[in-house]
């Protein structure tokens, strides 16, 4: 008898786990996020992307799982911040310069303000957008934000002086065409992965670009010199679908806030810190020159690029923006930086 009634509780109970099983198996499924990137895989804003994902996956113990996708391979540069507001990725990382005057608020660290460490800038930066939560990002969830280290000029003849720079043509990208071009240079625009031949066949004879790529694009090959004179840096979002983020559980939500300043911070280091190293390899590798310009060029470059910050007051001041004030922010922000993290 014993042996009978039991049989009915053994069925139910097997019929029962056909039921909540499954819906036991989707609860334990990981939330997938999909990160789109431009630059290449080994270049610093994707080895910050995977640092991201993987501190990710482990601070919510395995809850989200993220898919990233390197060299535009998901999306291209310029369309990665509508495409996350579409939904096409969940995250993306994007340059803001790439769309001049889309993002006013965040153009103020791209000005010509000299800062000495991507740390710096990159803190700077964050601590700008928290504070005007400007409505350039309105759309998005901004889960970090950073900047490259200063650019600098990296020449196949030596600039040990501005008088150096007088008629060079000099590969540069958004913001430092007009740099080079008020400071006596000639900008050309060109992909970067044209310049190693442009270089070698004289069409250019150098470019100005962040020390990293003279390690991590061989460019110590082709300009065996560089001169630091702290010219602009340039800015990074990492961004997230808005309905994503509204989407996601109360402890996810903790863990990427908590995340925020900290990969800003991690970021910023980790490329000083590979610029250091750039420079080493170089030096060890292709006997590579470091030179510095003088206090005096430097406070003459201040002074060619002026005018640079005061036609940007002048432009956002006319979108009703606070502009005079994000540009005393920045600097106040800068020098606070500068000094902690010399």
């Amino acid at each position: 008898m014993k042996a009978k009634s039991v049989f009915p509780v053994l069925l139910s109970v097997l019929f029962l786990a056909l039921f909540v099983a499954p819906g036991t198996a989707q609860a334990a499924e990981p939330i997938t996020l999909r990160y789109a990137n431009f630059p290449p895989a080994a270049t610093f804003p994707c080895v910050q992307m995977e640092r991201w994902a993987k501190e990710v996956s482990m601070r919510t113990h395995g809850k989200v799982k993220v898919q990233t996708f390197p060299g535009g391979t998901l999306l291209a540069a310029k369309n990665i911040f509508d495409g996350v507001i579409s939904g096409m990725a969940d995250v993306g990382n994007f340059a803001m310069s790439y769309q001049p005057g889309r993002f006013p608020v965040s153009e103020a660290v791209d000005l010509p303000m000299g800062f000495t460490s991507a740390r710096a800038a990159s803190l700077t930066l964050f601590d700008l957008i928290e504070k005007y939560k400007p409505k350039e990002f309105a759309q998005v969830k901004v889960l970090t934000l950073f900047t490259c280290p200063p650019t600098n000029f990296m020449t196949k003849t030596p600039v040990k002086s501005l008088a150096d720079l007088k008629g060079m043509e000099l590969r540069v990208a958004g913001t430092n065409a007009e740099v080079v071009k008020r400071l006596g240079g000639i900008p050309v625009a060109m992909p970067q992965s044209d310049t190693p031949e442009a270089i070698q066949k004289g069409v250019v004879k150098g470019m100005v670009s962040s020390m990293e790529i003279l390690k991590d694009f061989k460019f110590a090959a082709y300009t065996p010199y560089a001169t630091v004179a702290n010219l602009p840096v340039v800015s990074f979002a990492v961004v997230m679908n808005q309905a994503k983020w509204d989407s996601l559980p109360a402890d996810v939500k903790d863990v990427l806030e908590k995340l925020r300043r900290e990969q800003a911070e991690w970021t910023g280091k980790y490329v000083d810190d590979h610029v250091a190293e750039a420079l080493a390899w170089s030096k060890a590798n292709y006997n590579h020159q470091l030179f510095e310009l003088s206090a005096a060029d430097h406070d003459k470059v201040a002074s060619l690029l002026k005018p640079m910050t005061e036609e940007y007051v002048n432009r956002t001041a006319a979108l009703g923006l606070p502009a005079s004030q994000i540009v005393a922010d920045t600097l106040a922000l800068k020098k606070t930086y500068e000094q902690k993290y010399r």
